[in-house]
């Protein structure tokens, strides 16, 4: 099966710097949501807590359950001092990590000295592409991240959260991603008491975000169609109640990219597919498989979801408004329709949406 060929500009668009959010609304529920109706072209404007009116209790409601660890260190060079800036990306074992650093003459065999923990070393024991350096620490650094780390902030979020649990979904529970999966942060006990109520499963998955959302999109990756791996997690239990729900004709709300991408991972296992192919199978032209659509999984998924991609599991997708030229961006492309996507983009641009991940939500139908 022939894949359209997508290319970096066809999914740029200009945006005004006041349109990115700085700050959350409150209460987090009070976001606005632009719905997406992918039949009709149709758009209308909402607000976040209106999501029920848009569900029925033959759906079910996908969480992202994953939390944002402190992954921000700040450490100085051994022993010239020179400062050093570590955002942890991806655990490789027990005391390796995979990270971005920011500083001079990072080479391997540079050892790096924790600030607030001075008892706490890195080394550098391998240098990939650009910032990325593998470092193995002499202890475990999760055992001090509550104490000297920070939460990875998006670089276009210049100041500083009053309270750091607002860059936190109400309902995360597993600690291991380095950026927030944001399109969670608009749900309230509440909102999500009132789904409940409905009659309204609520299922959760696991993906920690990591590396590739803090890096350009390289042509390459695109040719490829291979994004950076990223730990994710559908249990066996969630795949059972998912299974259902889909085989009685209900729809699965995918909360995020990140959830899309946990979902149409286990759609592909369910069709037998081997992990090393999972990147070009979702573009083949083989159904869903009728008797088990979703398949657990507990593994590492390179799945990039451009236009082309052939969808299994997710009916509806709720998410952030992206950055240009992203790898979310054209999976919404994907999803929704290059042509509806940008639309409903400069529709809200023109309306005054706020944007990135502090912004308002869409809801595609």
């Amino acid at each position: 099966m022939s894949v359209p060929t997508c290319r970096l500009e066809d999914f740029d668009y200009a945006l005004p710097p006041e349109r990115i959010a700085q700050t959350a609304v409150e209460p987090r529920d009070a976001a606005r949501l632009l719905v997406v109706h992918r039949q009709d072209g149709a758009l209308e404007h909402r607000t976040f807590r209106d999501l029920p009116e848009y569900l029925t209790p033959d759906d079910a409601l996908v969480l992202n359950q994953t939390r944002v660890i402190p992954a921000r260190l700040q450490a100085r060079k051994v022993p010239s001092g020179g400062a050093v800036e570590i955002l942890l990306a991806q655990k490789l074992s027990a005391e390796r990590w995979l990270a971005l650093l920011g500083g001079k003459r990072l080479t391997v065999g540079t050892r790096l000295r924790l600030e607030g923990a001075p008892e706490v070393q890195a080394e550098i024991c391998e240098v990939r592409e650009g910032a990325q350096r593998v470092l193995q620490f002499n202890a475990p650094i999760e055992l001090y991240l509550q104490q000297i780390g920070e939460l990875p902030l998006p670089p276009y979020v210049r100041q500083k959260l009053s309270d750091p649990e607002r860059y936190q979904t109400v309902y995360g529970r597993v600690e291991g991603s380095a950026a927030a999966p944001t399109a969670g942060l608009h749900f309230t006990p509440e909102l999500l008491s009132c789904i409940r109520a409905m009659g309204v499963p609520i299922v959760y998955c696991t993906l920690h975000v990591g590396l590739g959302t803090f890096l350009p999109l390289r042509e390459e990756q695109i040719a490829a169609r291979r994004l950076h791996a990223e730990y994710a997690e559908l249990s066996p239990e969630a795949a059972e109640q998912l299974n259902e729900v889909k085989l009685r004709g209900g729809r699965l709300f995918a909360v995020g990219t990140t959830t899309m991408r946990t979902l149409e991972t286990a759609a592909l296992y369910a069709l037998g597919t081997p992990p090393e192919q999972l990147h070009s199978a979702g573009y083949e032209a083989a159904e869903r498989c009728a008797q088990r659509p979703l398949s657990p999984f507990s593994a590492q998924t390179e799945l990039f979801i451009m236009p082309g991609f052939r969808f299994r599991a997710v009916d509806a997708l709720i998410t952030n408004f992206h950055l240009p030229k992203s790898s979310l961006l054209m999976l919404v492309s994907a999803f929704a329709g290059r042509e509806l996507t940008l639309r409903a983009y400069q529709v809200a641009i023109e309306a005054q949406y706020r944007f990135y991940s502090l912004g308002d939500a869409m809801l595609i139908l």
